[in-house]
């Protein structure tokens, strides 16, 4: 089980930048022969994530070299361990690492960037945790120590990241503020934990303030920009932050001088690719030990619209590129 191997798989394939249908295509590629300190893994599952949409488009803030394999995260089966590598972890699930392009049914990667996947977690939600969940965690973590029963407001609020702080709020005791870009979203978001529920619009401060009866809200995370995120910075009290993820207005941050001088806000960025470069293998297994624990008690769910066949590629680009989805879009290997 523990020998080398070279074999052929699909996969797809990226060679130019552009409209998602156009640039991509799924190819038969040569898996590299494994190292000693590598192992093999078959993909189970992969989501189509809007930043791998941003990939294809070379509209993201890290790009590939291409030819290259996209794909940003998802889970696989070990399937055979260099001779350095212990044998035990053939059959074991894996989170598959940034970098390694998990739009593919098979590939090889070091031992060292694996993370096992606990027997208990459902495999669908593993696909989708190294990304969405974990932005949310660490932007409810690293930026204000947040006490029980404290707000946190966010915008997109129906969005992979924004479900997922509903729910990690939830768990951890704190409350949350969500904006939303269209009627119709708060009763499902009140099932999942939300505390309180408001469209975007005029006088979104004020309304704001209303929803949470004027409590002092310390955190904000902005994945939208613009009128919203400054919406969401006046409702903000004295000396907090607000975090920005993504740009979906792809409007800039107007952020009033008023804001600065006499409120002391911080405004902050993250992007959790960063993140993972730099936390040690500790911070890292401490983030999805509480991830997984969360995902197999359903605490952490993310709901799955369609799965497709990675050779159905284009029908599942399609299929995440619609507006008011109820669901990820997976392929599976």
């Amino acid at each position: 089980m523990n020998q080398p191997t070279s074999l052929v798989s699909k996969a797809v394939w990226l060679s130019r930048f552009g409209p998602a249908l156009e640039v991509t295509e799924v190819r038969e590629t040569l898996v590299p022969e494994l190292g000693a300190h590598e192992v093999a893994v078959k993909l189970d599952f992969a989501p189509i994530n809007p930043a791998d949409l941003n990939v294809l488009e070379g509209k993201y803030g890290a790009l590939p070299t291409l030819p290259a394999v996209p794909g940003i995260e998802g889970v696989a089966v070990v399937m055979q361990t260099g001779r350095a590598v212990d044998p035990s972890l053939v059959g074991k699930r894996v989170l598959l690492p940034h970098g390694f392009g998990s739009w593919r049914q098979t590939g090889v990667l070091a031992a060292q960037d694996l993370i096992v996947v606990p027997e208990d977690v459902p495999l669908e939600q593993a696909a989708m945790l190294r990304i969405n969940p974990a932005t949310a965690w660490c932007m409810l973590n690293e930026f204000k120590e947040l006490k029980a029963g404290d707000w946190v407001v966010q915008n997109a609020a129906n969005s992979g990241v924004g479900r997922a702080v509903i729910q990690i709020a939830r768990a951890c005791g704190w409350r949350t503020l969500n904006v939303v870009r269209r009627s119709g979203l708060e009763v499902e978001l009140r099932s999942i934990g939300a505390d309180a529920v408001v469209e975007e619009g005029e006088q979104l401060s004020q309304r704001i303030a209303a929803a949470t009866g004027g409590a002092q809200i310390a955190l904000g995370l902005n994945a939208v920009g613009g009128e919203s995120a400054l919406g969401m910075a006046k409702a903000l009290a004295e000396g907090a932050t607000l975090v920005t993820y993504g740009a979906m207005s792809l409007q800039p941050l107007r952020i009033p001088n008023g804001l600065l001088i006499f409120k002391d806000l911080a405004f902050r960025g993250f992007w959790v690719s960063k993140w993972f470069q730099k936390a040690t293998p500790e911070i890292r297994d401490a983030l999805f030990a509480r991830l997984f624990e969360w995902a197999a008690s359903g605490v952490l769910h993310t709901p799955i619209e369609a799965v497709y066949p990675l050779e159905k590629i284009h029908l599942a680009l399609e299929h995440a590129s619609r507006p008011m989805r109820t669901g990820k879009i997976l392929l599976q290997g």
